[in-house]
């Protein structure tokens, strides 16, 4: 069975993209009717947006029982009535014929003709309407219907009417019924099924498998925001393509393609228009930040109801848009002088201050050769758009100057400009298009430097830092000799970049090599220490690592720049010093916000982000990397959004949901694999292993740790901080002696930080790994005094619940119960259900009757408030208490105080009694 319209993808592919709900809804409407429980759904949707293909994979998926019959609308037969009723029921006439008289008799007089057994259809509609659904309803008694009818709106009117009553009517039947219809509305009273435009990731699989995966993924960007979600419209393009735009040696298309059938579309709609409807079309394709007060002033409004009726523009509020297919469209379809009257008028038009940029493209859109006292004026407007943050606006402005500038080097730098404002604004795949005329004749090394090492960001942030490491290293090497300051923050990126996609060698033999730059200044002499420091740690010299970091951390206080902060802010975090880290990222993204760079603000969020996580404090590091996240996608930049939904996924399969970090870590996958994340990929894999150690299934998480951790090629930062789960994981496997080696290089670098949570971290493993009791108990009792001293509340309650498990094991179930108590209190107040469930089982096998709602009032209590409150339950008096966490009995009494208040006690005998 073939369906389609003039409209409808000439594809062989069967594959749909995208459309994963769309086809559980028809799949679900199918088997409703199989069980007698018929319906129908409209399918609605804009031309070329793959309704048809959708009722193609319907029918084609349609279990074998059912029996399909179906027509589809022609515009030519839409004023005859019937016809559509006759194309639909013809081949029921065979089956009419063969059944009995009786029975074949009994539609005759209404149905007659379109069954081709004589009579007239002269009926009133009712009962014609009537005979339709007898029909149907004959035809599926045997065995069930799928009824389908394509382009319903091309339909007769009597025709679309009878089936729409039908639709009504069969919900006692085994019908299902689909109709397909361009536009947003559907049959009256039938469900809509509107379909959306392919999200990227779809629109992406689908050029890839429609070019047998030749196309260049940048390439295939720039199709998909052209096509703007409609399948046809990848369809075309890729149909259209070249080999020279598929090597990228020509310049992608910017419209469809002169025979496509969508932009035939388009053209005859705006060839129908009267002049001056087809004046405010052209306007408003010229400029896509037209308002209506300008249209007025640039045409008379008073064909503005046709063009708003021809579907080409739609006013929204004071704002005049055209989607974007049309818009590309429409202006490739206008003639030269066309467009030069358009930009000219809008040029008239644009005389607010604000608008110099606007009004300045429109009037360089009129001239066809090279103007430099034009290209000045331009640049003058670019960079004052600059100036107020019109990021866009400058980078079209730049570009037009460019073009219209003779001189190659100032060409050159007006490109980069161009390129420098479209990423600020966001827009990735512009900013390397305005690069592209550059590279090839760039005179100095300085001029191809800066280039260069704009193309690497872009490459770091938004593509493969594999590739963004040659590429900055290239630009570090250009601008030696012109700025050593800048060529060494240069190779500092390029050394990140190889850390990204996974490669320590690369870091370290681009470290090497920023010993030959001879750079002065607080600055790059952090990015030397950082380099030599980092280096180091990748090839286990501790001694160097922590002389070198300890100077970056100490040159950073003097460093203005905002990437060099950033950097230091990671080597505190190798250092172990989470609250110095956590300062300097904060002090990173106060300077990106306000220094001028809002580009570098979602890199500085993603490592703040690492210092709540590193430091435990789950919630602020979910809140700040979500906020990351939102700013990530917006710039465009999505490397670092990766890096945020990692974070997030980590954090929650920490608490134990596995529902919620699948949905990240799916939302992962593809820019993982495309681009080579190392810290992301490996951060997924740790979200699986530590899932897995809360559903218990230690066997499981220690098959993905061993991975995690156990190769050189393994991520350095992961390879050691994984290694506490892997502890666990092959503790409770019986396998001692395997988390011992790799626990070591945990140890080790924990026990030479300031960090009270890592070295918390380190003494659990050693309470895991104790081979007797009193060494387990004594390493229990220092993690759970240094966890005091931190804000890690959930690591708190990790530790508590493994050290009631050790106690409980050990026969001291009195004992075990307070840990246990604590650990069920945390995890309910982190929503972490799996953990608090599994801390619940532990106390109902301490001896305790165990309600689903955990320990009231604890909630209120700080992680140091926990530990006091535990130790006074437990018989020790303030002195007692203050020498075991190192404060003073005064500050004992503080925290005693509000622990009484907050609980609502008045005494240590009420604490004992709450707490055991």
């Amino acid at each position: 069975m073939t369906l389609g319209t003039d409209l409808a993808p000439t594809t062989t592919t069967t594959t749909l993209y995208g459309r994963d709900h769309e086809l559980a809804a028809l799949r679900g409407l199918l088997g409703r009717a199989r069980t007698g429980h018929g319906g129908a759904l409209a399918i609605v949707g804009p031309p070329g947006i793959g309704r048809t293909a959708l009722l193609e994979a319907v029918v084609r998926q349609a279990p074998p029982r059912f029996r399909a019959l179906g027509t589809r609308g022609i515009r030519q037969e839409t004023a005859v009535p019937y016809a559509g009723l006759h194309r639909l029921l013809r081949p029921l006439a065979d089956a009419a014929r063969r059944s009995s008289p009786a029975h074949a008799s009994r539609h005759a007089d209404v149905l007659g003709p379109l069954l081709g057994h004589g009579g007239g259809v002269t009926a009133a509609p009712f009962t014609l309407f009537t005979a339709v659904c007898g029909l149907l309803a004959e035809a599926a008694a045997g065995r069930p219907l799928l009824c389908w009818v394509d382009d319903a709106h091309l339909l007769d009117r009597v025709s679309l009417e009878a089936l729409t009553y039908a639709a009504r009517r069969v919900r006692d039947d085994r019908v299902a019924m689909v109709f397909t219809v361009c536009g947003r509305d559907g049959p009256a009273d039938v469900p809509r099924l509107a379909v959306p435009p392919l999200d990227d990731a779809a629109s992406v699989r689908l050029l890839d498998r429609l070019t047998r995966g030749l196309i260049r993924e940048e390439l295939a960007e720039e199709l998909v925001e052209l096509a703007a979600g409609r399948p046809l419209a990848l369809v075309e393009l890729a149909e259209a393509l070249t080999p020279e735009q598929l090597a990228g040696t020509a310049a992608p298309p910017r419209a469809l393609p002169p025979g496509s059938r969508l932009r035939a579309r388009y053209r005859r709609r705006y060839l129908g228009l009267p002049t001056g409807a087809r004046r405010l079309v052209l306007l408003a394709v010229a400029d896509d930040r037209l308002d209506l007060d300008t249209l007025a002033r640039a045409a008379d409004l008073a064909d503005l109801d046709a063009a708003l009726g021809s579907g080409l523009l739609r006013v929204d509020g004071q704002a005049v848009e055209v989607p974007p297919l049309v818009r590309s469209s429409v202006y490739a379809d206008a003639s030269p002088a066309e467009r030069r009257w358009a930009h000219a008028r809008l040029a008239d038009v644009l005389d607010q201050e604000g608008q110099r940029a606007r009004r300045g493209r429109h009037r360089a859109a009129a001239v066809d050769r090279p103007d430099d006292s034009l290209a000045d004026e331009l640049a003058d407007a670019a960079a004052s758009a600059r100036a107020t943050g019109q990021y866009l606006d400058a980078s079209r402005t730049w570009q037009r100057a460019a073009e219209l500038t003779t001189g190659l080097d100032l060409k050159a730098d007006r490109y980069v400009s161009a390129a420098a404002d479209a990423w600020t604004a966001g827009l990735p795949r512009r900013a390397r298009a305005m690069l592209r005329p550059v590279l090839p004749f760039a005179d100095t090394p300085e001029r191809l430097g800066r280039a260069r090492l704009l193309q690497g960001e872009i490459e770091l942030y938004d593509g493969t830092p594999a590739i963004a490491a040659g590429i900055l290293r290239e630009a570090a090497d250009r601008l030696a000799g012109a700025d050593p300051a800048l060529a060494a923050t240069t190779l500092m990126k390029a050394a990140h970049a190889a850390e990204s996609g996974g490669d320590v060698h690369s870091f370290a033999a681009i470290a090497d090599h920023a010993a030959g730059l001879h750079a002065q200044g607080p600055v790059a002499e952090l990015v030397f220490a950082h380099l030599v420091g980092l280096a180091a740690t990748f090839r286990g010299r501790y001694d160097v690592a922590s002389r070198n970091l300890a100077k970056a951390l100490h040159l950073a206080d003097k460093a203005d720049d905002c990437t060099a902060v950033m950097y230091a802010a990671f080597a505190a975090m190798v250092c172990g010093d989470g609250r110095r880290a956590r300062e300097l990222a904060a002090r990173a993204v106060a300077s990106a916000r306000c220094g001028g760079v809002p580009v570098l603000e979602p890199q500085a969020l993603a490592i703040l982000a690492h210092t709540e996580l590193f430091l435990g404090r789950y919630p602020a590091a979910t809140a700040i990397a979500q906020e990351g996240l939102h700013l990530a996608r917006a710039a465009g930049q999505r490397n670092i959004a990766a890096d945020h939904l990692a974070t997030i996924a980590l954090v929650t399969a920490f608490r134990g949901d596995r529902a919620a970090t699948l949905g990240h870590l799916d939302g992962l996958s593809d820019t993982v694999g495309r681009h080579g994340l190392a810290r992301p990929a490996a951060y997924g894999s740790w979200a699986l292993a530590c899932l897995d150690l809360a559903d218990d299934r230690p066997a499981d998480a220690l098959a993905r740790l061993r991975l995690l951790t156990g190769t050189d090629s393994a991520h350095p930062a992961v390879r050691v901080m994984a290694a506490v789960h892997l502890v666990e994981a092959a503790a409770r496997c019986g396998r001692r002696d395997e988390a011992r080696r790799a626990f070591e290089l945990y140890d080790r670098w924990a026990r030479g930080t300031r960090s009270p949570g890592r070295r918390a971290l380190a003494h659990r493993c050693h309470a895991l790994l104790a081979d007797d009791e009193d060494t387990a108990v004594a390493h229990f009792a220092e993690a759970l005094r240094l966890h005091g001293h931190c804000d890690a509340t959930f690591e708190l309650a990790r530790t508590e619940l493994l050290y009631g498990h050790r106690l409980r094991r050990d026969r001291r179930p009195r004992e075990a119960r307070g840990h246990l108590r604590t650990a069920v209190q945390i995890f309910d107040n982190y929503d972490a259900a799996t953990w608090a469930e599994r801390a619940r089982a532990e106390l109902r096998a301490a001896g305790e009757v165990v309600d689903g709602g955990g320990t009231v009032g604890l909630d209120r209590l700080t992680a140091q408030q926990l530990q006091i409150a535990r130790l006074v339950a437990a018989g020790a008096t303030n002195r007692e208490i203050a020498a075991r966490l190192t404060i003073s009995p005064r500050t004992v009494d503080h925290h005693l105080r509000n622990v009484f208040s907050r609980l609502g006690i008045r005494s240590r005998v009420e604490l004992a009694r709450l707490l055991t």
